[in-house]
C-alpha cells in the first residue's frame, strides 16, 4: 500500500518534551514532502498555536487545527471551519461554570482565559505530569508563560459577551486532576447535543461541534486531492486521535499512548521522545 497523505497530532506526538520538533522528525516530514507526500498537521491547538513549533522548525503544512474546526491551507488561509452553535456554547458554558470547572474558549479571534493564575498552575501540572518526564522545571515556566505573554491567549473576565458577539466559538478545553470531576462533568455535558467529547491528555475534556473531529476534517482533506483514505497514515497519542485510527489506511500509536489508544493503532511506534513520528514516517517513506 503506497502511503500519499501523513496526519500528525502534535503534542505528545510530533513535539518532544520539551514542546519542540526534533531533528529527526524535521528531516522525515521533509523527506515525505520531497517524495510528494501529503504531510498535514491535525491537533486540538489553535491555529497560531499549531504554527508557533512549526515555524520555528521551518516546517510548511496545512493543518487541521482545534479538532478540526479550523482548517488551513499550507498558506495560513482558513479554507473550512466547523464552529460550536451559540445556543449550544451557552448550554456548555452553563455546565462548566455550575461545576466550577477551569476552562478556555477558542475562536476565530483567538483563545481566552478568565484566570492567569489557574491557567498558569494547570499548565505548569501537565508540563510536569509523568508524560512529560525529565522537563526541566524554568523551562516549564517559561513555556507555561509564554501561552499567556505571546497572546496564544488572552485574558479576558467573562466569555459570554465573547460568545453574544456571534464569534465562530471552535472549542472549549476544561482541565482537572481530579477524575472524579472530569466524570462528572462528562456526564453532565453528553446530555447536550450536536457536541464532540474527546480528550488531548487525561487531565482534560476537549468540547468541539460534533462535524469537528480530526477524523471528519481529515476525510475531507484526502477527498479533495484525490487520495483515499486507505492512502492515508495517521500518528498521534490520544483519545481525540481515534477518529483519524478508525478510518486510515496505516494508524500509528505513540509509545507513550495510553494502553487503550494503542489497541486501536495498526503499528505502534517509539515515544514522542524518542523521534516515534520521525521513526514512522521513515519506515514508510524507505519502503
Amino acid at each position: 500500500m503506497m502511503i500519499k497523505c501523513i496526519a500528525i497530532d502534535m503534542d505528545g506526538t510530533l513535539l518532544n518534551e520539551h514542546h519542540v520538533v526534533s531533528d529527526l522528525n524535521k528531516q522525515a516530514i521533509e523527506a515525505a514532502q520531497a517524495k510528494g507526500i501529503e504531510v498535514v498537521i491535525a491537533t486540538g491547538r489553535s491555529f497560531p498555536e499549531a504554527k508557533f513549533p512549526l515555524e520555528a522548525a521551518e516546517l510548511n503544512c496545512p493543518i487541521i487545527a482545534v479538532n478540526g474546526a479550523d482548517v488551513r491551507s499550507i498558506s495560513g488561509e482558513r479554507i473550512h471551519e466547523s464552529p460550536i452553535d451559540q445556543e449550544t456554547a451557552f448550554k456548555v458554558m452553563d455546565i462548566l461554570n455550575k461545576h466550577n470547572a477551569y476552562y478556555e474558549l477558542y475562536t476565530e479571534d483567538g483563545t481566552y482565559s478568565k484566570d492567569y493564575d489557574q491557567g498558569l498552575m494547570i499548565i505548569m501540572d501537565i508540563f510536569m505530569s509523568p508524560n512529560f518526564q525529565h522537563v526541566n522545571y524554568e523551562e516549564t515556566v517559561k513555556a507555561a508563560k509564554e501561552r499567556f505573554e505571546s497572546g496564544l491567549i488572552q485574558l479576558v473576565d467573562e466569555f459570554d459577551s465573547i460568545v453574544k458577539n456571534n464569534v465562530s466559538v471552535y472549542k472549549f478545553i476544561t482541565f482537572s486532576f481530579d477524575e472524579k470531576v472530569l466524570a462528572e462533568l462528562r456526564e453532565a455535558l453528553s446530555t447536550i447535543e450536536g457536541i464532540a467529547i474527546s480528550s488531548s491528555g487525561k487531565e482534560n475534556i476537549e468540547i468541539n461541534s460534533v462535524h469537528a473531529q480530526k477524523g471528519l476534517a481529515l476525510t475531507e482533506f484526502v477527498a479533495k486531492r484525490n487520495i483515499t483514505l486507505e492512502e492515508t497514515m495517521a500518528i498521534g497519542d490520544n483519545y481525540n486521535d481515534l477518529s483519524m485510527f478508525q478510518r486510515v489506511g496505516r494508524a500509528v500509536a505513540m509509545g507513550n499512548a495510553p494502553e487503550e489508544v494503542k489497541k486501536h493503532g495498526h503499528i505502534i511506534t517509539d515515544t514522542n521522545k524518542n523521534d516515534g513520528v520521525g521513526k514512522a514516517i521513515l519506515e514508510v517513506v524507505n519502503q
